[in-house]
């Protein structure tokens, strides 16, 4: 199991209106690729030098074939979503995390 992580921090001026489209558009979006199976938004904790509101996006997905394929048929898509709503109000890097064990109480 993989996750897909995206870590945004988005500028004040827009948060509330890049937090709804997150919640009601893009992460429904990604979820109706069908390659990945939940789901997770959180809030960083850690007040950042250069302003903004920062957020950790991730996304699980079940193999590095399903990855793929979401960066090949879908990624391109759904990333220009998001610059042509917000342009240049945020900035967002991403990272692969490869699960090794999960424990539930």
């Amino acid at each position: 199991m993989l996750i897909y992580n995206v870590t945004i921090n988005i500028d004040e001026s827009v948060h509330d209106q890049w937090l709804s489209w997150m919640k009601d558009k893009h992460v429904p979006d990604m979820l109706a690729t069908g390659k990945f199976s939940h789901a997770k938004m959180a809030k960083v904790l850690v007040e950042e030098d250069m302003g903004g509101i920062t957020y950790s996006v991730q996304y699980t997905t079940k193999d590095r074939t399903t990855l793929e394929s979401y960066y090949k048929e879908d990624a391109e898509r759904l990333r220009s979503d998001a610059l042509k709503l917000f342009a240049d109000k945020f900035v967002a890097f991403r990272t692969e995390l490869e699960v090794i064990s999960q424990q539930i109480p």
